[in-house]
């Protein structure tokens, strides 16, 4: 939640990750041993106990019950969780103003309340909402959190369950502390959830996303759940997994990186704020309902082993190989009718009011538009999985051409490296006529097994279609 968030998302999104940070970093005498990593939780005896005392809650195969709200008493318990309230513009440049009253946090008919509520000060629109956290209550490492939740549909609306650092200063300021997000829904597209971890430095970040058709996660609870294990952080919604990641790192700049699996080698704890406005939602408008903007929680539920073996390495990285005449794009000739959907070679993506669909034919790619949405990513077409090597130069080039004369955006991006641009965001004019365009750049940063080629038409003033053919990405002396 302290990061930017989406999905191809452009660079300018990244000032969300350095708007908030963990704490200044300890010294090196202070930073040799990492806080105990056993499997025991730090947490209240009286949540421990209430916990176990809980017959309602499911068993889960492998897991012991070790805390959790079930939200059934009168006022929020707090043994288990902490107001935290915080100014307007205190992180990702929201407008809310975090309180503790109970206009903003409340509990009703077994769920807790966390409520946005517009009013006026000093003659202007004014914001407060609310943030539970379960800072130095129920601290744990190392688990399974479930979490049932409904979210409130509107522009500026940002809901999120999310985890910390108890210590959010031990291995410096974020995104070194690292953060687990376990669901993050925008009020203006209730359809789409996301899944992240961030940590670094520099930023990286690995996102999910669980999108719903023909529902939204703002008609009716849903369960998100996270699994923390020393290796691998895995992602559910409704039980279906969705986001895996079990390479991460995290370092100070111009020192080597901390030992794996640092930073998730800590206590975290769990924390839900619904926020107002801010870089990644943008702000409410006119449409906003802040008599319905509730983000309801019916249950959090955190689960643990009996024991993780933390004797863990860090995955090797697998770097793409080249096809014969030396293309990093498969399927580059779209001489395959492959499916647009999955994650493998092309995909096919729509976000923020994008609609529109994509089909591949005549060895070119055909995007037609229905609406262009509000972000250059709304629709979206790109490849993964690109390697890219620091020092290298490389080449991209294609072949496009539109009904009619409009721009599209054409990047190389850095999807788990904090979305920053080996290949900057390139607006370019195409026309009913066929050209070939080609753009070169030299790879300046880390290593990455994962760039991605991207095609960005959404937010251009034309929803005219698009055929894109010969896609090549290629080393170059």
């Amino acid at each position: 939640m302290k990061n930017f968030k989406a999905l191809s998302f452009l660079a300018a999104l990244s000032i969300l990750a350095t708007a908030a940070g963990c704490g200044d970093k300890k010294t090196s005498s202070e930073s040799e041993k990492a806080p105990e990593t056993t499997a025991a939780a730090e947490t209240t005896t009286e949540a421990a106990t209430d916990a176990e005392a809980d017959t309602d809650v499911p068993e889960i195969e492998g897991y012991d019950l070790l805390w959790n709200d079930e939200f059934n008493d009168g006022a929020l318990d707090e043994s288990k969780w902490n107001y935290e309230p915080h100014e307007p513009g205190w992180t990702n440049e929201e407008l809310q103003e975090y309180t503790t009253s109970t206009d903003n946090v409340f509990l009703r008919d077994g769920k807790l309340v966390i409520k946005a509520v517009k009013s006026d000060k000093d003659g202007k629109d004014y914001y407060t909402s609310g943030k539970v956290t379960g800072q130095n209550k129920t601290d744990f490492t190392y688990g399974k959190v479930v979490v049932s939740a409904k979210v409130p549909e509107g522009q500026g609306l940002w809901s999120a369950i999310w985890m910390m650092p108890k210590d959010e200063s031990y291995y410096g300021q974020w995104p070194k502390c690292g953060e687990i997000d376990i669901m993050e829904v925008l009020g203006n597209d209730v359809s789409t959830a996301y899944g992240t971890l961030h940590y670094g430095e520099p930023h990286g970040e690995q996102q999910g996303t669980w999108a719903l058709t023909g529902q939204t996660y703002a008609d009716s609870f849903h369960e998100y759940s996270v699994e923390w294990e020393p290796g691998e952080i895995r992602w559910y919604i409704d039980g279906n997994l969705y986001n895996t990641v079990n390479d991460w790192f995290t370092a100070v700049q111009g020192e080597d990186e901390k030992p794996y699996p640092a930073p998730f080698d800590q206590p975290f704890f769990v924390q839900m704020n619904l926020a107002v406005g801010g870089v990644w939602p943008g702000d409410p408008d006119e449409t906003t309902d802040f008599d319905k903007a509730e983000f309801e929680i019916d249950y959090v539920r955190v689960y643990q082993k009996p024991e993780y073996d933390t004797n863990v390495s860090k995955p090797e990285k697998n770097y793409r190989e080249a096809l014969e005449d030396g293309n990093f794009i498969y399927n580059g000739d779209f001489s395959e009718a492959e499916d647009l959907t999955d994650d493998v070679n092309w995909k096919f993506l729509l976000f923020n009011g994008g609609e529109g669909k994509a089909e591949i034919k005549d060895n070119m790619i055909v995007i037609s538009s229905e609406a262009e949405g509000t972000e250059d990513y709304s629709v979206q077409l790109v490849q993964p999985e690109l390697p890219m090597i620091k020092g290298k130069k490389y080449k991209v080039t294609f072949d496009a051409y539109a009904d009619e004369e409009r721009d599209i955006v054409v990047c190389v991006s850095a999807p788990t490296a904090g979305w920053i641009r080996y290949l900057q965001d390139t607006k370019l004019t195409i026309t009913p006529d066929k050209q070939t365009y080609t753009y070169e750049f030299e790879m300046k940063d880390k290593d990455d097994p994962n760039g991605r080629l991207e095609f960005n038409l959404g937010h251009r003033g034309s929803t005219a279609t698009v055929y894109i053919s010969n896609v090549r990405v290629e080393e170059i002396k």
